[in-house]
């Protein structure tokens, strides 16, 4: 729970103190730029730098969290007025380039002072260790990744995000992460409670890497800063959940991210995935293999190889679709998020809570995306198919967004079952004890009701365009000319940024809500 306490009045004079020393760092950055030419991105990247040193010994002068939440909400106020203002250059985030020559604009200033916020409300009383590791980690190796990445960076990561991301700076992100864990792990070695209390060197070793593989994925995963906020959120979870959840064994959690790590480089071998979705996949596993072990692990092979699977097959009778749909078959980022995330959501919620009824969710949500996939799959595979509109019944080509079909709806079915199924193979406890038919009946209907809604929602608000190249209907926002110009489709119907991506993230929620209700309101649990 959020917690400001009560401001101690001994706490004024390092307050004022922080305040100064935090000005006259910005200032002396703004000297270097104006008076001394020195690179604008050098000097924020150094004030990066000196503010996690600064903000990791905070709670060592501080008694009460009210006067370093003060500050930092000072700073966040003034940043983003800053960033809009553009008046102090040391601050002030220029415009990255994109790979393919575009830009986006970074608010890192901004979300570093609310990441502090958050874990100083969070983590204050009881796990200040955790606040300072979390918090040194982003500011030390993020800088020097930069750093490093924009100096001397030459091999650019293809299919990864927004902003370019170099190897040389992810591997510098790694090492310094790594090193400064085990720093932290030895300083704090006292305060360490849980499933890190009193290991052997050699496993905190491994966590150490396992860890600082995690933000270094999430370091290049991200554009705009969110990686300042990202960052400590995610170190600040991971080490949290290790102290408080006696459920779980840093032995498992090793081993959970080591398996993610290699299904996330099977994926790229075999094309399920791209660059940036063998990242989310990695992050995505780690946490849900690593917590949940194989009773939540099964369940998510269970859709990702299926899927993946049925996804490869029928090529040639799904080529005429492939303009059609927004993507191909392999699966990027977003694709990730879109049928993975709200599972993902879900298992941090059940690693803090123990909630029995968020795997029921878990199981529905995970339904929901492989019903959509099936039914699309299924749909477009089966030989001379007819397809109706979800709304009008009206017929319509099959591929054809918010169309439904026998074949398809029946396989969304199957394809429901399949998931309670193999959570049932796994002897999962509360499946049996809520009953096995009722179990299967209830995920296959949750499934197949979110497959159902993702229809709805691509036959009503799911943006479509003509693709004036091929004179077709398309999810595609652009297509390529024969001579490899880019095109823009106009928009037909549906709001533009209604995507393929935000219709099956509503599907896996409407899956995981189903699933949920009818589990909390039968009071079983």
């Amino acid at each position: 729970m959020l917690n400001l306490q009560a401001p101690f009045s001994q706490d004024l004079p390092a307050f004022f103190m922080t305040i100064a020393l935090l000005v006259s760092v910005i200032l002396l950055g703004e000297l270097l730029i104006r008076s001394f030419g020195v690179s604008t991105v050098v000097v924020r990247k150094i004030i990066h730098l000196g503010m996690g040193i600064v903000v990791f010994f905070v709670p060592d002068y501080f008694e009460s969290n009210f006067y370093p939440v003060l500050a930092a909400l000072f700073f966040l106020l003034f940043n983003g007025a800053n960033v809009f203002g553009g008046w102090l250059r040391s601050l002030h985030t220029e415009t990255v380039e994109q790979e393919g020559g575009l830009k986006v604009n970074s608010y890192g200033s901004m979300l570093f002072p609310l990441a502090f916020i958050l874990l100083c409300l969070l983590l204050w009383s009881d796990h200040k260790w955790i606040l300072q590791t979390a918090m040194l980690v982003m500011g030390v190796g993020d800088s020097f990744a930069a750093l490093v990445g924009s100096s001397v960076g030459r091999r650019h990561i293809e299919h990864l995000t927004e902003s370019p991301k170099t190897i040389e700076g992810s591997a510098t992100m790694f090492v310094i992460s790594f090193l400064l864990f085990l720093v932290c792990f030895s300083l704090f070695s006292a305060e360490i409670s849980g499933a890190l209390a009193s290991r052997p060197f050699w496993i905190l070793v491994l966590f150490a890497l396992l860890l600082a593989l995690v933000v270094t994925a999430v370091e290049a995963l991200l554009s705009y800063g969110l990686d300042n906020l990202f960052i400590p959120l995610s170190i600040a979870y991971v080490l949290y959940v290790l102290e408080m959840n006696h459920t779980v064994q840093l032995e498992s959690f090793l081993i959970g991210g080591a398996f993610a790590l290699f299904l996330a480089i099977f994926s790229v071998k075999v094309k399920f995935l791209n660059n940036s979705g063998a990242t989310a996949t990695f992050l995505l596993g780690t946490t849900i293999f690593g917590f949940g072990g194989i009773t939540w692990t099964v369940p998510m092979l269970t859709f990702y190889l299926l899927s993946s699977v049925l996804s490869k097959l029928g090529k040639k009778r799904k080529a005429k679709f492939d303009l059609v749909f927004e993507k191909g078959s392999q699966r990027d980022s977003g694709q990730v998020y879109a049928n993975g995330g709200i599972a993902w959501i879900l298992m941090i919620i059940f690693s803090l809570t123990g909630d029995p009824a968020v795997f029921f969710a878990y199981l529905g949500t995970l339904a929901a995306v492989q019903a959509d996939t099936w039914a699309t799959e299924i749909g477009t595979m089966w030989p001379n198919p007819k397809a109706w509109l979800v709304t009008s019944f009206r017929e319509v080509p099959v591929g054809t967004s918010g169309g439904v079909s026998v074949p398809g709806t029946s396989g969304a079915f199957i394809g429901s079952l399949f998931i309670c199924a193999s959570a049932l193979l796994v002897n999962n406890g509360w499946l049996y004890e809520f009953g096995v038919v009722q179990s299967m009946m209830l995920i296959g209907v949750s499934g197949l009701v979110a497959s159902l809604v993702d229809s709805f929602f691509g036959a009503t608000v799911q943006a479509q365009y003509y693709d004036p190249i091929r004179e077709k209907v398309t999810e595609r926002t652009h297509s390529i000319a024969e001579d490899g110009s880019m095109v823009e489709n106009r928009l037909l119907k549906g709001v533009a940024f209604v995507n393929n991506d935000l219709v099956n993230t509503l599907c896996a929620l409407s899956g995981s809500a189903l699933a949920y209700v009818v589990i909390e309101n039968l009071k079983i649990f």
